[in-house]
């Protein structure tokens, strides 16, 4: 039966539900309230408390993932109501972000609040005006938004649209997404699985009639007969032909209401096909990502020996990096310069030819004598390895200043002496150093001094007994504790920093990094 036929069959007066679907609505509604966040109930039940005109306008099918944070919330939020819609979101702790340049359009706004019970960010992805199309451009906007969010009903959690308003856009976009030439060439010219299910849940519950006059009175210009071919194309049987053909007309009849005229659309949309192409299978890179309107940040995470540091930085990486860019960095471990190679590999030669019968002093000056060469070898490397770390401590500065948030593991502190710190001076004590080893020391120190502070410092504190035990085998204990001892024993007060306890479990301590990080971003 095609979409046309199921469409027409008949349908009971009136505006209630279908008979044979009202249990599946009862079992979809159940779903979507046990499924909400507490943060998505607290903004559904703000909006109707302060009278927002909005509804989810799309996607109703999957509600309960829009519900749970999996999907985005898709809402159109009428213009009047704009100031009052973004103070809501703005008291209830959402932050307002930029999409990639190419997916950034007019009238259209992302934000993202935090969970805290899950952990899970709510994206609201809010539309002032319906803007719709292929997913490389959106180039459409369909001018029925008030007659949109007035067909709108109040759910067990969302506003919904009316079926047939939902119906019409729908079949608008898909056809502007799938049928055109460019997307049958390049093998976009099927729904996805959770198309293909919303095209169901949407015919089971349109009535046909209703939504072709919602096209007469709110969309004239696309008329009852590209309609009607419009929603042929949703059928499997469909020849490419006609879905060409019509995917032409009904772009050319929304030409008054695009963002550029058809004719510069189509190649565009072959140009960033053809940039998606070469970006997955050429240079392997991810998509690109969106930024904070607020901009980049440095987080750092710091901690003894078994506090957990990896763990947290990978869970703190996987949930940013979803929406925003994000960069990680290793400030104990930065990557070597070629420069430091170079340099280890001469010093080390050296070493190895003056222990065949060169002098240290030979190797360094003539006052080396009371130095010895493993000194020397160690007071460069130190050098090198702080080069390293300013150098990486630069491109991160970079990255931030670009908009991208950094995740740094581990970061050089004054107060923390024992990791990511100065060694020139615990190598030369209290003995007279010749020029040279004083040198190498102030090069030391000097790499140290330009790295600043962390936007965001997360200090994780673990017992040493614990950190002890959960290092056991794999490093010297003596080691582990003095560390971890170090970082409980410092004086963080006026530092800024956020002291988690990581001697919980690993979902208590994450949760806890993930509410810090956010309400400083």
């Amino acid at each position: 039966m095609t979409s046309a036929e199921r469409a027409a069959e008949p349908r009971p007066s009136g505006d209630g539900p279908v008979p044979n679907m009202s249990a599946r609505g009862l079992a979809l509604a159940d779903e979507t309230e046990e499924a909400a966040l507490g943060l998505v109930r607290t903004l559904c039940a703000a909006l109707s408390a302060e009278g927002i005109r909005y509804c989810h306008w799309k996607s109703n099918e999957a509600l309960d993932r829009s519900a749970s944070g999996d999907n985005d919330l898709d809402l159109l939020v009428s213009r009047a109501d704009a100031r009052g819609f973004e103070g809501i979101i703005g008291r209830l702790g959402f932050k307002n972000a930029r999409p990639p340049s190419n997916k950034d359009m007019p009238g259209v706004f992302h934000a993202y609040g935090l969970d805290a019970s899950s952990g899970k960010l709510v994206h609201i992805h809010a539309h002032y005006q319906l803007v719709l199309g292929d997913d490389m451009t959106k180039n459409y906007r369909l001018p029925l938004e008030e007659a949109y969010l007035a067909s709108a009903e109040q759910g067990p959690i969302f506003r919904i649209p009316a079926a047939e308003f939902e119906f019409v856009v729908f079949v608008l976009r898909m056809v502007l997404k799938h049928s055109t030439l460019d997307a049958l060439v390049s093998h976009q010219g099927s729904l996805s699985p959770s198309e293909a299910r919303e095209r169901e849940y949407l015919l089971l519950r349109t009535d046909p009639a209703r939504a072709t006059s919602i096209v007469l009175e709110h969309l004239p210009f696309v008329g009852r007969a590209l309609w009607e071919r419009s929603v042929r194309c949703l059928d499997q049987g469909t020849s490419q032909r006609v879905r060409i053909a019509t995917a032409y007309r009904l772009e050319r009849a929304l030409a008054a209401h695009a963002r550029r005229i058809p004719l510069l659309d189509a190649p565009l949309r072959l140009l960033r096909r053809g940039r998606v192409i070469v970006r997955r299978r050429v240079l392997h890179r991810p998509a690109p990502r969106g930024h904070l309107d607020s901009g980049g940040a440095l987080i750092a995470l710091v901690g003894g020996d078994g506090a957990g540091k990896s763990t947290a930085l990978e869970e703190l990486r996987r949930w940013l990096s979803k929406d925003f860019a994000v960069t990680e960095v290793h400030l104990g471990k930065p990557r070597r310069s070629l420069t430091t190679s170079l340099v280890q590999g001469v010093w080390k030669g050296s070493v190895r030819r003056g222990s065949r019968g060169a002098t240290v002093a030979e190797l360094v000056g003539s006052q080396a004598s009371s130095i010895s060469a493993r000194t020397y070898v160690k007071l460069v490397q130190h050098a090198m390895i702080a080069r390293d770390r300013s150098l990486t401590y630069e491109r991160a500065r970079r990255a931030v200043s670009a908009g991208d948030i950094v995740i740094a593991d581990r970061f050089p502190l004054p107060a923390v002496t024992l990791m990511d710190s100065p060694v020139a001076p615990r190598l030369l004590g209290t003995r007279k150093s010749n020029g040279v080893a004083s040198r190498l020391a102030r090069l030391e120190r000097r790499y140290y001094e330009r790295i600043g502070r962390p936007d965001v410092l997360i200090v994780l504190r673990v017992g040493a007994d614990v950190a002890a035990e959960r290092k056991r085998g794999t490093d010297d204990e003596a080691v582990v504790r003095l560390r971890s001892e170090e970082i409980s024993r410092v004086d963080w007060s006026g530092s800024g920093a956020v002291l988690v306890d990581a001697d919980r479990s690993k979902d208590d301590v994450v949760n806890e990094i993930k509410s810090a990080v956010w309400s400083r971003l």
